[in-house]
C-alpha cells in the first residue's frame, strides 16, 4: 500500500485560511448551502498556499522558470530602472499564475542577489504588459557565479495585494530554491543576458523550479513553436 504523500502548506496562508473556515462555520449556521460553498472555497485556499517539492536541474547554464503558469510573453524590453542595470531591452520572458497555480516563487538561477528593490504602484490585470511598468513590484539582480547578470521581478496582479519575499540583499541562492510568493494572481518576469536561448514559447505552461526557459551563453535563435 502506497504511502499518502504530505501536503506542505505555507505557514503565510495559516491566517487566510482561519478566516476561511470561520466563516464556513457562520455560513453552516445560516444555511447548509451555503455552507458547502465556504467548504469548497476554504479547500480551495488550502491549495492555493501549497508549497510542493520540485526536481531542479543543476547544470548552470539552464535558468529555470521562477513561477508556475502560462508563459505570457517572451519580449524585449528594460529591466527596472531600480536595479541599476543598464537602461536597454534585454529578452524577458514573463510567467503568469491564475488562482490556482501554485504561487510560490523559485530562484531561476545559482546565484547573489546583488540589488534588491520594491516599488509601490498599481494593481492592474497582470496578464497585461504594461504590469511590468505599473503595477506593484518586487525586484531583485541576480549575479550567477561566473559573472552572468538575470533580473527576477515579482508582479502583483489585478487580486494580488501582497508580494511577500524571504530573500535579502547579499543572499545566495540556488536553481529552485524558493524565495518568496505572491497572492491570488499574479506574474514573475525574467530579464535575461544579451548570449541567452529562449527555450520557451507563448502560451507554454511553465512549472516552478522544473522547467527551463532559457539557456546562458548559447547564441543560438529562440526557441519557435506553433499550437497544434
Amino acid at each position: 500500500m502506497s504511502a499518502i504523500p504530505k501536503i506542505r502548506i505555507r505557514r503565510e496562508g495559516g491566517p487566510f485560511i482561519l478566516i476561511f473556515g470561520i466563516i464556513t462555520l457562520v455560513l453552516f449556521s445560516v444555511a447548509q448551502w451555503l455552507g458547502w460553498i465556504g467548504l469548497i472555497l476554504t479547500a480551495w485556499c488550502v491549495y492555493f498556499f501549497r508549497d510542493p517539492d520540485r526536481v531542479t536541474p543543476t547544470d548552470p547554464n539552464l535558468v529555470i522558470s521562477p513561477a508556475d503558469g502560462v508563459i505570457q510573453a517572451v519580449v524585449e524590453a528594460p529591466p527596472p530602472r531600480e536595479l541599476g542595470m543598464e537602461e536597454r531591452p534585454l529578452k524577458r520572458v514573463s510567467v503568469f499564475m491564475n488562482v490556482f497555480d501554485c504561487h510560490v516563487n523559485r530562484s531561476p538561477v545559482d546565484g547573489t542577489i546583488v540589488a534588491f528593490a520594491y516599488r509601490p504602484g498599481r494593481f492592474v490585470n497582470a496578464s497585461l504588459d504594461k504590469a511590468s511598468e505599473e503595477n506593484e513590484r518586487r525586484a531583485m539582480r541576480l549575479k550567477t557565479p561566473d559573472g552572468q547578470e538575470l533580473a527576477v521581478v515579482q508582479i502583483a496582479g489585478l487580486v494580488a495585494r501582497r508580494i511577500v519575499c524571504w530573500a535579502f540583499d547579499g543572499q545566495k541562492l540556488t536553481a529552485g530554491e524558493r524565495y518568496g510568493m505572491i497572492r491570488f494572481g499574479s506574474r514573475v518576469d525574467v530579464y535575461l543576458p544579451d548570449d541567452s536561448r529562449v527555450l520557451v514559447i507563448p502560451g507554454q505552461r511553465a512549472t516552478a523550479g522544473e522547467t527551463v526557459i532559457a539557456e546562458l551563453r548559447n547564441t543560438e535563435p529562440d526557441r519557435v513553436g506553433e499550437v497544434l
